[in-house]
């Protein structure tokens, strides 16, 4: 009975512990990046290619969490994204730049709807030069529902 309590105390602290390893980032933060043109020879066209600034690169690899709108683009294919504004509102719509958007790679099938207001946390991927992939991806992400705050 002892090595079971032992074991459950352990595993509270790891958990604590481990809850509280990621940094809290917002939108703001990942507005700090600019933009230029840059041709792909394999597309034989110009994308936008983003200039991270320094403040954005000291986050590359870092277990981060970010709250937005979640937008189940292609469950068949894994493909969801973190978004600052709704779908309605969202980059694709031509609403915001490819910093307000999030690619998703999550550990488990995640079970939100678009449009939910959630935090996700996971690792933070700078990427410059992959056009099949956005900016910014997080990898190995779990999320929850953000808490809603009343007035």
């Amino acid at each position: 009975m002892m090595k079971y309590k032992i074991f459950i105390i352990c595993l509270l602290l790891f958990t604590v512990t481990r809850l509280q390893a990621q940094k809290m980032i917002t939108w703001d933060d990942l507005a700090e990046v600019t933009f230029s043109q840059k041709y792909f020879e394999e597309y034989g066209d110009y994308f936008l290619t983003p200039n991270f600034k320094e403040s954005v690169k000291l986050l590359e690899g870092k277990r981060v969490s970010l709250t937005g709108y979640f937008l189940n683009i292609s469950p068949e294919e894994s493909i969801y994204i973190l978004s600052k504004t709704p779908m309605s509102a969202c980059f694709f719509c031509g609403v915001g730049g490819p910093e307000t958007a999030v690619e998703l790679q999550f550990l488990a099938k995640p079970f939100f709807k678009t449009d939910e207001i959630v935090t996700v946390t996971g690792v933070l991927k700078l990427n410059a030069n992959d056009v099949e992939h956005f900016n910014y991806i997080l990898t190995s992400c779990v999320a929850r529902f953000a808490i809603k705050k009343t007035k």
